[in-house]
């Protein structure tokens, strides 16, 4: 891409209004009889007409053609895209997945989606669903649209070349991409290329509150970005459509490209963040903070404080606490975590934990740092400290019981069987004869 097609308007939960074409967004009103350059109007509508101004999500396109002018839905296979969890026999046992694999056979972005587990139905609109994708090549003349749920892309591995009707991102490692539900879009890559995706049925994705932390700090709306007006217009045999819906893949073949939007405006829009730019709030006295001070966004649910799933990173910081120990504390929860790595070390699980795997510690499972961890932190010398500098985790976290699949269980051959050995060293300390030192 050049630099005349990376151009962004900045900004999150904004209006914007942005054209390929001058004048090719109509004046004062969104469906005029007759659009400028011959063009379509059609609106691309995130939330219910009648929802508050203040969450109402919607876009208009002016477009070469209507999106309607395809053939008809007919279903397609998918080995691994698997959005049922009822199928399977609950694992409550702390998991870590080796790396997944990179297929060495040409599969593009939609082929190389694998679900790892999830909860939910599409169909009631309520879940979330967490995806890998593994692929070596470009979509060609095919477009994606997920209409059960938004997609938070997570690069691990490669950069990807994201078309969307709205125009084009270019999301690297250490960013993220949030593509909403019905938004078609095309992924181009130039080699081995993985990453991860947090899909949400129930609403989607917004910046947290930030309560007694006051005005700025963690993820500024300044820095979320979103593409300007591009547009092709071309003629294609058989361009593929390719829907997600209620859990299944169904394709549409049409004459043309659907990337023929010539001027857009509105806040339903897909965009980009770079995790370097988020402002990392943590504690000064004592104590370890909980990680929900490093959420970069978050998808309520109808409970207030309980996310239906939250993405919290864990960036390069200093560690500054005095007597504390100061990594993660052991823990049980009455969420589920779901963990990757992008790159480096994670500091609680310096060994075992690699970029492009995971872990999942389902909700009320016992978990925390490993022997080594433990026994470095209480006796290390409590001066600041810069923690996890080269490194970059990340964690999917979500209210909800994640169901396991059959490849994220066993078809993938990733799941380390040892896992639970790094706890087993934690020996006994007590000692019934214990007394505090004396205090001069």
């Amino acid at each position: 891409m050049s630099k005349e097609e990376l151009k962004y308007l900045s900004g999150f939960g904004s209006e914007f209004a942005t054209e390929a074409l001058p004048g090719a967004l109509p004046e004062g009103q969104n469906n005029p009889q007759v659009c400028p350059y011959g063009l379509y109007a059609e609106q691309l509508s995130g939330t219910a007409f009648t929802a508050p101004r203040e969450t109402n999500r919607r876009a208009w396109f002016y477009r070469i053609r209507p999106s309607v002018v395809h053939k008809p839905f007919a279903p397609i296979k998918h080995k691994y895209l698997d959005c049922s969890f009822d199928k399977r026999h609950p694992n409550p046992n702390q998991l870590r997945w080796n790396p997944f694999d990179i297929p060495a056979e040409p599969t593009d972005f939609v082929e190389g989606l694998r679900t790892v587990c999830g909860a939910g139905n599409a169909t009631v609109r309520h879940g979330c669903i967490i995806h890998i994708y593994a692929c070596n090549k470009s979509m060609g003349d095919s477009a994606f649209q997920n209409s059960d749920g938004d997609f938070l892309i997570v690069p691990q591995q490669g950069v990807l070349d994201i078309t969307t009707e709205y125009g084009r991102l270019r999301v690297a490692p250490n960013e993220i991409c949030v593509v909403q539900s019905g938004m078609r879009f095309n992924v181009a890559v130039q080699g081995p290329t993985r990453g991860y995706i947090l899909e949400v049925y129930d609403g989607h994705f917004v910046l947290p509150n930030l309560g007694p932390i006051g005005a700025n700090g963690l993820a500024n709306p300044r820095d979320f970005l979103t593409p300007v007006a591009w547009y092709e217009d071309r003629e294609v045999a058989d361009y593929r459509i390719i829907t997600k819906y209620q859990g299944h893949l169904f394709e549409a073949l049409q004459g043309h490209s659907p990337f023929d939007v010539v001027a857009w405006h509105g806040n339903y829009v897909p965009y980009k963040y770079n995790l370097k730019n988020f402002m990392v709030i943590n504690a000064t006295a004592f104590d370890h903070a909980d990680p929900s001070i490093f959420t970069v966004l978050t998808c309520p649910s109808t409970k207030p404080g309980v996310a239906i799933a939250d993405f919290v990173i864990f960036p390069p910081r200093w560690a500054v606490q005095e007597h504390t120990f100061r990594p993660p504390y052991y823990h049980r929860n009455c969420m589920s975590e779901f963990m990757g790595l992008i790159f480096g070390n994670y500091e609680a699980k310096e060994e075992g934990f690699r970029p492009g795997g995971a872990s999942l510690h389902s909700m009320m499972i016992p978990h925390g740092p490993d022997v080594q961890c433990f026994e470095g932190a209480s006796k290390c010398e409590l001066t600041p400290v810069r923690v996890a500098d080269g490194t970059q985790s990340f964690m999917f976290e979500t209210s909800l019981g994640l169901a396991l699949t059959e490849w994220g269980e066993d078809t993938c051959r990733k799941v380390d069987a040892s896992y639970f050995e790094c706890w087993q060293g934690l020996k006994k300390n007590f000692d019934p004869n214990w007394k505090p030192e004396k205090k001069e």
